[in-house]
């Protein structure tokens, strides 16, 4: 199973210098993971970033997630859209999220 901190840590930060047109979905993502901690990942202020926040951290999506469902879903990224559809992942524009999928694939 995937770790949290792990991907907000090191798999993210590698990502946006691996594929920095991440860039171009241009919005800011908080992700509140109850049980771990809530991140930002900026993807639209250049170079992109990713850093740990406190949880009223103003975003343009904000995922909101168990720690235990989030791995699920960074083992499974299409697992997202059932988690969503009951209840267990949230997200406060679903435009946005829909992005999710390109950048964690």
């Amino acid at each position: 199973m995937a770790e949290t901190a792990e991907f907000f840590d090191t798999y993210m930060p590698q990502k946006l210098i691996d594929k920095p047109d991440l860039i171009k979905t241009n919005a800011i993502f908080r992700f509140d993971v109850a049980g771990a901690g809530n991140w930002v990942i900026d993807l639209k202020n250049a170079p992109g970033a990713v850093r740990a926040v406190d949880a009223d951290e103003p975003a343009d999506c904000v995922i909101t997630v168990a720690k235990a469902d989030w791995e699920k879903v960074l083992d499974n990224p299409g697992l997202a859209m059932q988690l969503f559809m009951t209840g267990k992942l949230k997200a406060s524009n679903i435009g946005l999220a829909m992005a999710l999928q390109k950048i964690l694939g």
